[in-house]
């Protein structure tokens, strides 16, 4: 079973390829470094199943082996990172989603596409339900990460649709632990380093 990881440097993908590997997967792991950090998957380097690709799953997609499980995790999360990386968020949840949906239907892969609560916007809602549609700005201070992430939640529906493609969408909310850079700009960090 080959897993890959996108956005596998990242707080999150850097736990997951570390799961994955202990759970008996050969992993490769890409990530081009814009948020993630070699440090996070430095131990995993020397690891037999584990295969480190610094790459932007935008472009053209290196020589791989069959995968089967696709973790698309590659992003900007932090909203001091999607507004410095508006155009590259923007472009990873849309052409790089499109790219690694492509790979995942020729490869017979199921897909799994890491979202987020910003797709909700500025909820009048709380706490949201399945059902909630959300109050989003196309052109507000988050609308890169947000409409971006909402775009590839439904072209990953769609392949699935029109396509076959085996997927799954998380919506991840106010994540923390080990390995989260204290200067994130999110809520739990923002709370943890301010006086």
């Amino acid at each position: 079973m080959v897993a890959l990881v996108t956005g596998g440097a990242g707080f999150v993908g850097s736990h997951l390829c570390e799961r994955l590997i202990r759970d008996g997967r050969q992993v490769v792991c890409i990530d081009n470094l814009t948020t993630g950090r070699l440090a996070n998957v430095k131990p995993l380097l020397g690891h037999s199943q584990f295969r480190f690709v610094s790459h932007d799953v935008v472009d053209a997609l290196p020589t791989l082996p069959r995968i089967h499980r696709i973790y698309h995790l590659a992003s900007p999360a932090s909203p001091p990172a999607y507004q410095r990386h508006a155009v590259a968020t923007m472009r990873v949840n849309s052409e790089g989603t499109r790219r690694l949906l492509d790979l995942a239907a020729s490869d017979g892969a199921r897909f799994l596409y890491a979202s987020t609560s910003e797709v909700y916007g500025d909820p009048l809602e709380h706490p949201q339900s399945e059902a909630y549609r959300g109050n989003v700005s196309t052109t507000g201070p988050r609308s890169m990460y947000d409409e971006a992430k909402r775009y590839g939640e439904a072209l990953t529906e769609a392949y699935a649709v029109e396509r076959g493609v085996s997927t799954r969408t998380v919506r991840i909310f106010n994540t923390y632990g080990p390995r989260l850079d204290p200067k994130d700009g999110r809520v739990v960090s923002n709370f943890i380093v301010k006086p």
